[in-house]
This record gives structure tokens, C-alpha cells and sequence, in this order.
């Protein structure tokens, strides 16, 4: 009868690692498979009237469709874990979009093209406003439409749930980099900063877990960052980002901006099982053998906090690959 009930257990443990090593492949699969970046969709959104009630567009590369005209919320096709920052807003009634990725030509298929710009909203003599907007493309949810301009990082949930150790990622790039960085909100003037902004890419992976009270806290597993400080005019193709497990603060590849993101004009959010949008803080190293159960991959034109930027960095990807 022991041994019976052995066997019984080690077949389910057996049939659960099954199940997770088939889940992960299937999102490492998912990942490689949109990270070409060759099919794109379009939605096509009015704006108000009392805006210039233009007709915009909000890019997203999840397959070939129709031109979708529409004012519905965003939904992801199942499989689709990535998505751009295009947005959008519906504030006080007035409907606004934001588009800060593009389909870009490459070859017979397309790449990303990412970018910082100011968007500006006339209306009337009514509005006034300058506000610059960081090109985004990362893994998780924009949920929409957004409601307000507070707390910028609580609007965006990076990541997804994920188990696997990945060795590395792989993509082709190209990027203008290191322009002066400048801030603009909207509600206030346009402030001029005293340094150069550059593209940042990330691969993060952590241990998430959620106490009592609702609360949600992180141990970094995994680090993959790169900031992007020279010029790139022409593609470099297969380039190879290593992803490092454990503490690395004591390594020779080390930057300050590896480390712990835990300050609040940076941190990461999530829903909490209450339904609540709280702050993720990352507490500490993880063991170097710790599996992590969560992932955030992100590619960002700009690397300061919201709404500040260098106007004019692009950032152009193509063929995401990730490593396993």
C-alpha cells in the first residue's frame, strides 16, 4: 500500500512538471513567434471634437486584420503576452490616444520602431498642454482606457507569470540615442533637464509572492539590463543579452542601474488578489538556484521616470528570440 501510494505521487509529480515545463514553452513560443514583428493591426480612433476630433491610429503587432474603427478597450488575442504602450485615454469625456510604436518597413517584413515625443493637445484656446510620451514595448497590460494622468507607473502591469530559467535574449537593433532629456506633464511648462536620455532594455525575473494584508513583495531572480548609450545608424543583427541569476551586484558587468528597483517614481505594479493596484517593491537577491515565477521584459526609448525623456531617441527592434 506504501508503495503504491509512492508511485501514485511521484506520477503527479511527475505529470505537474510536465504541465509547467509545457506551459513555459508554450509563452517562450508565443514570445519568438509575435517578436518578428511582421504582422501588425490597426485601430483606428476619433478623438473629441473639442481636441480636433482627428482620426488616429493605435498600433499593435499581434497579426494580420482588418483596420478596426473603434472606441472598445484593447483586448489581447490569447497568446499575445506583449503589447505596446499605445493607448487609449478617456479623461473627463474627451477621448485621446497616444502612439509611440510603429510597423516600420524592413526587408519583405516589418520591425518596431520606438520612440520619445511630445504630444501636443490644443483645443479652443481652452487646453494648452506639451506632454512627453516614452515609446514602451514590453510584456504585460496597458489596461484601458486610462482615466487620468496620476501615478503613471501604477497604469502599466509589466510581466506575466513564468517559471523557466531563460539563458539569454537575442534581437536586431538599431537606435538614435542621448537626446537631451526634458520633462513635460501637461500641466506645467516644458523643463529642460540637465542630462542625456537614453534607450534602456530589460529582462527581469523574480520571486513575487503576496502577504496578508493584500501587500505584494519581489526578490530579484534574474537580470538582464542594457542601456543603449551609443548610436546604432545601421542594424546590428543577433545581438546577445546574457541573463544573470542571483546577486550580481559584486560582478564586473555591474551598473547602478541593475540593481533593485524599489523607489516609487520606478517601482512595478500589480493586481493583488482583492482587485487592488498595489506597488511591487524588490526586497532583495535572490538565491542564485531560486526559480522565479514571474517575468518583465521591457524596451524602452527613454530610461527616466514618466513623462520626462530625450525627444527624438528611437529605438528599432526586430527578430526578439528568447533563449532557453
Amino acid at each position: 500500500m506504501r508503495r503504491t501510494s509512492l508511485r501514485f505521487l511521484t506520477i503527479a509529480c511527475l505529470f505537474l512538471l510536465t504541465f509547467y515545463v509545457h506551459a513555459q514553452n508554450r509563452i517562450v513560443d508565443c514570445l519568438n513567434h509575435y517578436g518578428t514583428f511582421d504582422k501588425w493591426c490597426i485601430r483606428e480612433i476619433e478623438e473629441s471634437a473639442v481636441i480636433g476630433g482627428q482620426v488616429k491610429h493605435l498600433y499593435e503587432f499581434y497579426g494580420n486584420c482588418d483596420t478596426l474603427r473603434t472606441k472598445e478597450p484593447f483586448a489581447a488575442p490569447d497568446g499575445y503576452y506583449w503589447r505596446t504602450n499605445n493607448v487609449m485615454a478617456i479623461i473627463y469625456g474627451v477621448v485621446k490616444t497616444s502612439n509611440t510604436v510603429y510597423p516600420e518597413k524592413r526587408g519583405n517584413g516589418y520591425c518596431a520602431r520606438i520612440e520619445t515625443h511630445m504630444e501636443t493637445v490644443k483645443a479652443l484656446g481652452i487646453i494648452n498642454m506639451d506632454v512627453v510620451c516614452q515609446g514602451a514595448l514590453m510584456v504585460g497590460e496597458l489596461p484601458e482606457p486610462i482615466k487620468d494622468t496620476k501615478n503613471p507607473m501604477a497604469k502599466v502591469l509589466y510581466g506575466i507569470d513564468f517559471t523557466g530559467r531563460p539563458k539569454s535574449v537575442s534581437f536586431d537593433y538599431k537606435a538614435t540615442v542621448g537626446n537631451t532629456a526634458v520633462r513635460a506633464t501637461g500641466f506645467s511648462k516644458v523643463k529642460k533637464l540637465d542630462y542625456p536620455d537614453y534607450p534602456e532594455v530589460a529582462v527581469i525575473l523574480q520571486k513575487r509572492w503576496e502577504d496578508k494584508d493584500g501587500k505584494m513583495h519581489a526578490l530579484r531572480v534574474g537580470t538582464a539590463i542594457w542601456r543603449i548609450y551609443d548610436n546604432m545608424p545601421d542594424w546590428k543583427n543577433g545581438l546577445k543579452l546574457d541573463i544573470h541569476y542571483g546577486d550580481i551586484t559584486g560582478k564586473p558587468f555591474y551598473k547602478d542601474y541593475m540593481g533593485l528597483i524599489n523607489d516609487e517614481s520606478r517601482m512595478f505594479h500589480a493586481v493583488n488578489s482583492r482587485g487592488d493596484n498595489v506597488e511591487v517593491p524588490e526586497e532583495g537577491w535572490a538565491p542564485e538556484d531560486e526559480i522565479p515565477n514571474f517575468m518583465i521584459i521591457k524596451f524602452l526609448s527613454s530610461c527616466g521616470e514618466a513623462f520626462c525623456g530625450g525627444v527624438g531617441n528611437t529605438l528599432w527592434i526586430d527578430n526578439f528570440h528568447m533563449n532557453m
